[in-house]
């Protein structure tokens, strides 16, 4: 994600003592990036999706909040508005540059209680912790991955979910970058090869593992599958950035298109059960060139390519859980764990 000039990415992470939530905050560059969504699951939690409508009048956002906690959670936002009105960063609404009204769009996923403690959930003081983490960090850092943020209480399918990022650059010299979190419903793994979904689309040299390895993973998946009830309310997040010069209608076309990369990776995908959201950032270091009216189809089927990469490596980094995440001693193992190969 950060291979994107000027996007910082912060993670806020609390484990132990009832605790397996977080939650990540995407910041743009001061004054902003064009920010647009698309929701396509059947049960979202978000904040502040209708200003990013194209015919609204909000055109750039600061900040980007993915948090876990449901629909608790979303007070993760406060936090990063609070931050960002000390700093006099917002859409300007009177005379002194400290009014500002920081939009802060955000999407929650569904961890309550995988820790143990129902109650514990993100607040406006880890949203806070999580910009300032974002900030601080160098430019052009690499991301943690795995249990970390709001990936932190991540469940894919059977399997630990937690975060991911991928980034591809284009022949146009276009950056085009995704941080996920995989938290689906659906399944990511193909169970026959033990084979993850994302890596067989990839097409790339991937290790099949042994038909006793196999046979012993799908033993476990059913033990896992018999302890714990079907995750509830689970989510696919994603943030997609790049740095090309994008309308606001343009970066909710990349969200939509963004979306298949999702559909590639999980199994079955956006369902009732799902609230799988897509949001994009557009920098515009780069203008998009208008010799090429091909550009702008390069950047949206890269969006998708990078959201399944990035789903892939969140569930390869993912570490397992022993504790009562599911409600039952055990935890979710993680693809590593049950495969030893990634």
């Amino acid at each position: 994600m950060t291979d994107v000039t000027g996007v910082r990415v912060g993670h806020a992470t609390r484990t132990g003592g009832g605790w397996l939530t977080g939650t990540t905050v995407v910041l743009a560059p001061e004054g902003g990036a064009v920010a647009a969504v698309d929701v396509r699951g059947g049960g979202p939690g978000t904040k502040e999706t209708d200003a990013l409508d194209p015919r609204n009048v909000v055109q750039r956002v600061e900040a980007i909040v993915l948090t876990g906690g449901s629909a608790y959670g979303l007070d993760a936002a406060s936090g990063v508005m609070a931050w960002l009105e000390e700093r006099g960063r917002g859409v300007r609404v009177g005379p002194d540059p400290a009014h500002v009204v920081p939009v802060v769009p955000a999407a929650c996923v569904f961890d309550l209680g995988r820790g143990g403690d129902f109650r514990a959930r993100p607040d406006a003081a880890t949203g806070r912790a999580a910009v300032e983490a974002a900030a601080a960090s160098a430019p052009g850092a690499p991301v943690p991955e795995g249990c970390v943020g709001a990936g932190t209480g991540a469940v894919a399918g059977l399997l630990k979910g937690g975060v991911g990022t991928a980034s591809t650059v284009l022949d146009s010299g276009v950056t085009v970058a995704a941080l996920v979190v995989a938290n689906a419903a659906g399944s990511v793994l193909d169970t026959e090869t033990g084979v993850l979904y994302g890596q067989l689309w990839e097409g790339r040299r991937v290790t099949w593992p042994g038909a006793d390895v196999r046979e012993s993973a799908r033993r476990r998946l059913a033990e896992v599958a018999a302890r714990n009830a079907p995750p509830p309310l689970n989510t696919t997040l994603a943030v997609v950035a790049t740095d090309a010069g994008l309308t606001k209608a343009q970066a909710q076309k990349l969200a939509g298109t963004s979306h298949d990369g999702i559909a590639r990776a999980v199994r079955p995908v956006h369902l009732l059960n799902d609230g799988d959201t897509v949001f994009t950032l557009a920098t515009g270091a780069r203008p998009l060139d208008a010799d090429r009216p091909l550009a702008l189809n390069a950047i949206l089927a890269a969006g998708a390519d990078v959201v399944t990469r990035a789903i892939t490596r969140a569930v390869l980094a993912a570490e397992g859980t022993d504790g009562p995440v599911g409600g039952a001693s055990g935890g979710w193992p993680s693809y590593r764990e049950l495969y030893g190969v990634g």
